[in-house]
């Protein structure tokens, strides 16, 4: 993709729609939700304050988490008051995964990663304004709180027939690894999170993943109980790929919203690799375009789809998002110069090695045959096959045809590295050391 001036969606509520209410429900953002009517009213009306809660059970957000900080940055920009909870207590728990108990981290962990993940969600929301976004620590309420308070004051709203029927305790307590009661628990913590988020500051939305409507519930439940207020939730939807494999992992690796463990690279790469049939939802869900734009692309993958132009504009658009216009622009070049449209000795260094990092690769030392690079590399299966590649006129060093059997590997692109390429489309990434 050509895009020298990395023109990007700002951030905006498209105007096609009235109520931001209407246009998470166009992009598919609402899969399971409490009264609808009453939301639409809610979402049209005064600005209100909601929250989405991120547990730091990971030093770094993924692509599944994107999802939320996307719908809290739409609903923000329709006026309301967003805040972003970081759960240094939640997070010490766990909420209860589908067939096993998780390991608990040392309380040392989770507080260097709650830090980092709050450094990732303020990325997304803005902290300026008559609705200024606002981060909070779960810890902060919960630490004080004894057990006995916490059993008199919270734990009597909950009815253990009630908690039993969430589906995520449902599915453990049919497992054999069954579920702790401090998994269990995990239901109370969360819906104390929206009752204190009332009583500080009218919180009365809470957004989270279809998959978490239990403990999203959970909220909502204790509050009526506690306080006699409806409050609302939303579940988004999880994201599935039209061909039944996992959302949000390349190669068996999740796709992290952390540069030092998915590299912009790898993330462009991920998003340019989306099928035609998974790529105007991606396009509505994790961006800002509009739609009258998504419907343009939608055009494109109906007459042109050899062009590829939405999954380039979906990869350039996240990318943008998470990693900055200047990542963005790197990776592109990156990817344009690989494969032959670009100049690779123009190119960061450090991208370029993330780059090379996802391809086949290999360490030599300078100076190594080609011959031998080609083999380590998995390019060719044999030193027989390399010179007869050679001789074909196939096999390309750093841009330039290599022309006989004695050429040597110097790593000279930037970084110290060099590119192998056989054929128009088989490359290899060559590190020196």
């Amino acid at each position: 993709m050509s895009n020298p001036d990395l023109t990007t969606a700002e951030p905006a509520i498209d105007p096609t729609f009235e109520n931001v209410w209407d246009e998470l429900v166009w992009r598919g953002l609402v899969h399971v939700s409490t009264d609808q009517e009453a939301l639409r009213a809610l979402l049209g009306g005064d600005p209100i304050t909601y929250y989405c809660g991120f547990d730091p059970t990971a030093p770094s957000l993924h692509l599944g988490n994107l999802v939320q900080l996307l719908t809290l940055r739409r609903i923000q920009l329709a006026g309301h008051k967003p805040l972003g909870l970081v759960g240094g207590s939640t997070g010490l728990i766990g909420d209860p995964r589908p067939t096993a108990e998780r390991t608990l981290n040392t309380p040392e962990t989770v507080a260097e990663w709650v830090g980092r993940l709050r450094t990732q969600v303020e990325r997304y929301l803005s902290f300026e304004g008559e609705n200024a976004a606002r981060i909070v620590n779960n810890l902060d309420w919960t630490a004080p709180m004894s057990a006995i308070d916490f059993l008199r004051e919270i734990g009597k709203h909950y009815r253990v027939g009630t908690m039993l029927k969430k589906d995520a305790v449902a599915a453990r307590l049919n497992s054999d690894a069954g579920i702790s009661y401090t998994e269990f628990s995990y239901q109370v913590l969360q819906g104390m999170d929206y009752l204190e988020l009332y009583r500080q500051y009218g919180c009365v939305l809470q957004t989270g993943g279809s998959d978490q409507w239990g403990n999203l519930t959970s909220g909502t439940d204790l509050i009526r109980r506690a306080e006699g207020v409806a409050a609302h939730a939303i579940g988004t939807p999880l994201i599935t790929n039209s061909d039944g494999t996992k959302f949000g992992k390349s190669e068996g690796n999740a796709i992290w919203l952390d540069a030092e463990m998915c590299s912009p690279y790898r993330m462009y790469q991920f998003w340019l690799s989306t099928a035609d049939a998974d790529v105007l939802e991606r396009l509505k869900i994790f961006t800002f375009l509009t739609r009258a734009e998504i419907e343009e692309y939608a055009q494109l993958v109906e007459t042109e789809p050899f062009r590829r132009a939405a999954q380039k504009r979906l990869a350039l658009e996240v990318v943008a998002t998470v990693h900055g216009t200047d990542a963005t622009a790197a990776v592109i070049a990156a990817s344009e110069a690989l494969f032959g449209q670009g100049d690779l000795n123009a190119l960061d260094a450090a991208t370029l090695r993330s780059a090379l990092e996802e391809l086949p690769n290999a360490t030599v030392a300078a100076g190594a045959p080609v011959l031998d690079a080609l083999v380590e590399t998995g390019l060719v299966a044999s030193l027989s096959e390399a010179r007869r590649a050679i001789a074909q006129g196939g096999v390309t060093l750093d841009g330039a045809r290599v022309e006989d059997d004695d050429a040597v590997v110097q790593g000279t692109l930037p970084g110290g590295v060099s590119v192998l390429r056989r054929g128009k489309k088989t490359l290899a990434g060559v590190f020196i050391g």
